[in-house]
C-alpha cells in the first residue's frame, strides 16, 4: 500500500469528490422534477397523459443509463443538441433517476388507504384538494427511505459519466492509474470517497425520515 501516493494525490480526489456532488445534487434535483411530473401524469385520469408516463418509466426503465447517456452526449449534436460532458451528465443521470422515483412516488401515495380520499371528498373537498391536503402529507412519510435509496444509488451511478470524460472521482481514479500504475491505491481512496458522501446522505435522510414521522 503506497500512502505516500494517496496522500500527494488526495487534493485531487477531493476536487473530484466535489463535482460528484455537484452531479448528484442536480441530477437529483431534475430526477425530482421528472419523477412529480411522471407521478402526476401516471396517476392522471387522462389516458393520453398515463401512456405518456407510462413510456417514460418503461422505456427509460427499461434501456442502460450509460446508452442514455452516449444517446445525449455522442448522439445530441446529429439533431441539434450542444451539450458539454457535465450538462450532459446531470440531464442523462436526471432523467434516469426520475423514472425510478416515478414508481417510490406512485407507490407511496396508493398505499395511503382510499377511505382518506373518500373521506375528505365527503367532507367537501375536491379530488385536488383532497390529494394535497390528505394525501400526500401521508405519502411523504412513506416516500422519504425509498427516495433516499434512489438518491444513494444516484451518487454511485455517477461513476457512468467517466464514460464521457467528466472528472469526477471514477474518472480521476482512473487518469491516476494511467501514470502511477496504482491501481488497488487509486480506487480504493476513490470508493473511500464514495462511502464518505453515501454516509453523509445517510444521515441526513435518516434525519428528514424522523422529522416527517413526528409530524
Amino acid at each position: 500500500m503506497d500512502f505516500d501516493l494517496i496522500l500527494r494525490v488526495f487534493p485531487y480526489f477531493l476536487q473530484a469528490a466535489v463535482v460528484t456532488i455537484e452531479l448528484s445534487v442536480y441530477s437529483t434535483a431534475l430526477g425530482l422534477v421528472c419523477a412529480a411530473l411522471g407521478t402526476f401524469a401516471r396517476l392522471s385520469r387522462h389516458k393520453m397523459l398515463r401512456a405518456i408516463g407510462t413510456t417514460y418509466v418503461s422505456v427509460i426503465r427499461g434501456t442502460p443509463a450509460l446508452i442514455q447517456l452516449f444517446i445525449l452526449y455522442f448522439g445530441g449534436p446529429q439533431i441539434g443538441i450542444q451539450l458539454d460532458a457535465f450538462e450532459a451528465g446531470v440531464i442523462g443521470l436526471g432523467v434516469n433517476i426520475g423514472a425510478y422515483m416515478t414508481e417510490t412516488m406512485r407507490g407511496a401515495i396508493i398505499a395511503v388507504d382510499k377511505g382518506q380520499t373518500e373521506a375528505a371528498r365527503t367532507l367537501g373537498l375536491s379530488r385536488t384538494q383532497a390529494m394535497r391536503k390528505v394525501v400526500l402529507p401521508q405519502a411523504a412519510r412513506l416516500m422519504v427511505r425509498p427516495l433516499g435509496v434512489n438518491i444513494n444509488a444516484q451518487i454511485k451511478g455517477t461513476a457512468l459519466v467517466a464514460a464521457i470524460s467528466v472528472v469526477e472521482l471514477t474518472y480521476t481514479a482512473q487518469r491516476y492509474i494511467g501514470s502511477t500504475y496504482k491501481p488497488f491505491e487509486m480506487f480504493l481512496l476513490a470508493g473511500a470517497l464514495y462511502m464518505v458522501i453515501i454516509y453523509v446522505v445517510g444521515i441526513c435522510v435518516t434525519y428528514l425520515d424522523r422529522k416527517v414521522a413526528l409530524k
